[in-house]
Protein backbone atom coordinates (compact mmCIF):
# COMPACT_ATOMS: atom_id res chain seq x y z
CA UNK A 1 0.00 0.00 0.00
CA UNK A 2 2.80 2.24 0.78
CA UNK A 3 4.37 0.89 -2.56
CA UNK A 4 1.51 2.09 -4.56
CA UNK A 5 1.12 5.56 -2.72
CA UNK A 6 4.62 6.33 -3.39
CA UNK A 7 4.31 5.25 -7.38
CA UNK A 8 1.20 7.49 -7.32
CA UNK A 9 2.83 10.93 -6.14
CA UNK A 10 5.43 10.00 -8.38
CA UNK A 11 3.24 9.56 -11.22
CA UNK A 12 1.28 12.83 -10.48
CA UNK A 13 4.45 14.91 -9.88
CA UNK A 14 6.47 13.26 -12.50
CA UNK A 15 3.99 14.11 -14.94
CA UNK A 16 4.14 17.79 -14.92
CA UNK A 17 0.82 18.49 -13.01
CA UNK A 18 2.13 19.35 -10.12
CA UNK A 19 4.51 22.54 -9.95
CA UNK A 20 6.17 24.35 -7.23
CA UNK A 21 3.76 26.76 -6.79
CA UNK A 22 0.79 24.41 -7.13
CA UNK A 23 1.99 21.24 -5.15
CA UNK A 24 -0.24 22.90 -2.09
CA UNK A 25 -3.19 23.66 -3.75
CA UNK A 26 -4.41 20.73 -6.71
CA UNK A 27 -4.70 18.35 -7.53
CA UNK A 28 -2.76 16.49 -4.22
CA UNK A 29 -2.71 12.25 -3.98
CA UNK A 30 -4.01 11.86 -0.26
CA UNK A 31 -5.13 8.59 1.61
CA UNK A 32 -8.68 7.49 1.37
CA UNK A 33 -10.85 5.35 2.45
CA UNK A 34 -14.87 4.65 1.74
CA UNK A 35 -14.47 0.80 -0.05
CA UNK A 36 -15.20 2.68 -3.72
CA UNK A 37 -14.06 1.32 -6.73
CA UNK A 38 -10.99 2.45 -8.09
CA UNK A 39 -11.38 5.41 -11.11
CA UNK A 40 -14.81 6.08 -9.16
CA UNK A 41 -15.21 10.03 -8.73
CA UNK A 42 -16.16 11.14 -5.14
CA UNK A 43 -17.44 14.23 -4.13
CA UNK A 44 -17.82 14.91 -0.88
CA UNK A 45 -20.25 18.29 -0.45
CA UNK A 46 -19.70 19.19 2.70
CA UNK A 47 -15.54 19.29 2.24
CA UNK A 48 -15.95 21.04 -0.84
CA UNK A 49 -13.60 18.25 -2.32
CA UNK A 50 -13.55 15.65 -5.14
CA UNK A 51 -11.56 12.54 -4.79
CA UNK A 52 -10.78 10.41 -7.82
CA UNK A 53 -10.28 6.94 -6.06
CA UNK A 54 -6.82 5.50 -7.57
CA UNK A 55 -6.47 2.08 -5.43
CA UNK A 56 -7.13 0.74 -2.20
CA UNK A 57 -6.74 3.81 0.32
CA UNK A 58 -5.33 6.53 -2.20
CA UNK A 59 -6.69 9.15 -4.02
CA UNK A 60 -6.31 12.38 -6.45
CA UNK A 61 -8.29 15.17 -4.36
CA UNK A 62 -9.45 17.89 -5.82
CA UNK A 63 -10.95 21.34 -4.61
CA UNK A 64 -14.78 22.07 -5.40
CA UNK A 65 -17.70 24.77 -5.88
CA UNK A 66 -20.80 22.68 -4.83
CA UNK A 67 -24.28 23.76 -5.02
CA UNK A 68 -25.90 26.54 -2.82
CA UNK A 69 -28.04 26.01 -0.07
CA UNK A 70 -31.32 24.53 -1.92
CA UNK A 71 -29.63 23.55 -4.42
CA UNK A 72 -27.14 20.85 -3.91
CA UNK A 73 -27.74 16.66 -3.98
CA UNK A 74 -26.54 13.80 -3.39
CA UNK A 75 -26.51 10.50 -5.29
CA UNK A 76 -24.89 8.20 -7.95
CA UNK A 77 -24.40 9.28 -12.06
CA UNK A 78 -22.14 8.41 -14.59
CA UNK A 79 -20.20 10.47 -16.44
CA UNK A 80 -22.26 10.23 -19.81
CA UNK A 81 -20.58 13.14 -22.17
CA UNK A 82 -16.93 14.63 -22.29
CA UNK A 83 -16.59 18.12 -23.83
CA UNK A 84 -13.75 21.00 -24.67
CA UNK A 85 -15.04 24.17 -24.67
CA UNK A 86 -18.71 23.48 -24.32
CA UNK A 87 -21.44 26.20 -25.15
CA UNK A 88 -23.55 26.32 -22.28
CA UNK A 89 -27.16 26.53 -22.04
CA UNK A 90 -28.71 27.62 -18.79
CA UNK A 91 -31.02 25.45 -17.35
CA UNK A 92 -34.75 26.47 -16.47
CA UNK A 93 -33.74 27.45 -12.88
CA UNK A 94 -30.51 29.60 -13.75
CA UNK A 95 -32.63 31.36 -16.34
CA UNK A 96 -35.71 31.76 -14.20
CA UNK A 97 -33.44 33.53 -11.44
CA UNK A 98 -31.75 35.35 -14.24
CA UNK A 99 -33.98 36.03 -17.43
CA UNK A 100 -31.48 38.37 -18.86
CA UNK A 101 -28.89 35.33 -19.64
CA UNK A 102 -28.97 34.48 -23.10
CA UNK A 103 -30.36 30.90 -24.37
CA UNK A 104 -26.91 29.82 -25.03
CA UNK A 105 -23.22 31.01 -24.14
CA UNK A 106 -20.81 30.13 -26.84
CA UNK A 107 -17.82 28.03 -25.74
CA UNK A 108 -14.79 29.69 -25.44
CA UNK A 109 -17.18 32.36 -24.71
CA UNK A 110 -15.21 34.43 -21.54
CA UNK A 111 -18.61 34.56 -19.37
CA UNK A 112 -19.14 30.95 -20.08
CA UNK A 113 -19.55 29.38 -16.69
CA UNK A 114 -18.36 25.75 -17.64
CA UNK A 115 -14.80 26.57 -18.42
CA UNK A 116 -12.48 24.54 -20.54
CA UNK A 117 -14.17 21.68 -20.50
CA UNK A 118 -17.21 19.64 -18.90
CA UNK A 119 -18.08 15.93 -17.97
CA UNK A 120 -21.49 16.03 -17.96
CA UNK A 121 -24.14 13.41 -15.63
CA UNK A 122 -26.59 11.06 -16.15
CA UNK A 123 -29.87 11.35 -14.61
CA UNK A 124 -30.40 15.44 -14.75
CA UNK A 125 -28.77 19.11 -15.75
CA UNK A 126 -25.93 18.37 -13.37
CA UNK A 127 -21.69 18.52 -14.77
CA UNK A 128 -18.73 18.07 -13.56
CA UNK A 129 -17.03 21.23 -15.31
CA UNK A 130 -14.24 24.35 -15.17
CA UNK A 131 -15.06 27.76 -14.51
CA UNK A 132 -14.38 31.42 -15.24
CA UNK A 133 -14.75 32.67 -11.67
CA UNK A 134 -12.17 30.56 -9.87
CA UNK A 135 -12.06 32.21 -6.70
CA UNK A 136 -15.97 30.34 -6.64
CA UNK A 137 -14.03 26.92 -5.58
CA UNK A 138 -13.70 26.23 -2.42
CA UNK A 139 -17.38 27.82 -2.07
CA UNK A 140 -21.06 26.70 -2.36
CA UNK A 141 -21.81 28.70 -5.44
CA UNK A 142 -23.29 26.88 -7.73
CA UNK A 143 -27.19 25.44 -9.26
CA UNK A 144 -25.90 21.63 -8.20
CA UNK A 145 -22.86 21.25 -10.86
CA UNK A 146 -19.45 21.07 -9.42
CA UNK A 147 -16.88 23.54 -10.29
CA UNK A 148 -12.95 23.06 -10.34
CA UNK A 149 -10.39 25.04 -11.46
CA UNK A 150 -10.00 24.65 -15.48
CA UNK A 151 -6.67 23.66 -14.86
CA UNK A 152 -7.58 20.51 -12.40
CA UNK A 153 -10.68 19.55 -14.68
CA UNK A 154 -8.06 19.27 -17.37
CA UNK A 155 -6.20 16.99 -15.78
CA UNK A 156 -9.31 14.70 -14.35
CA UNK A 157 -11.01 14.61 -17.84
CA UNK A 158 -7.50 12.75 -19.58
CA UNK A 159 -8.25 10.29 -16.47
CA UNK A 160 -11.47 9.22 -16.68
CA UNK A 161 -14.16 8.34 -19.15
CA UNK A 162 -17.96 7.97 -20.61
CA UNK A 163 -19.27 5.79 -17.98
CA UNK A 164 -17.23 6.74 -14.93
CA UNK A 165 -19.13 6.30 -12.12
CA UNK A 166 -19.52 9.47 -9.99
CA UNK A 167 -20.85 9.55 -6.45
CA UNK A 168 -22.05 12.81 -4.21
CA UNK A 169 -22.48 12.64 -1.06
CA UNK A 170 -23.36 15.79 1.56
Amino acid sequence: MVALRRALMALVAGGGILTASAAAASPQVVSFRGGYYPGTIVVKTTERKLYLVMGEGVAVRYPVGVGRAGKQWSGTARIDGKYRNPAWAPPADVKRDNPSLPSVIPGGAPHNPMGVAALTLTGGEYAIHGTNKPSSIGGYVSYGCIRMFNQDITDLYERVSVGTPVVVTR
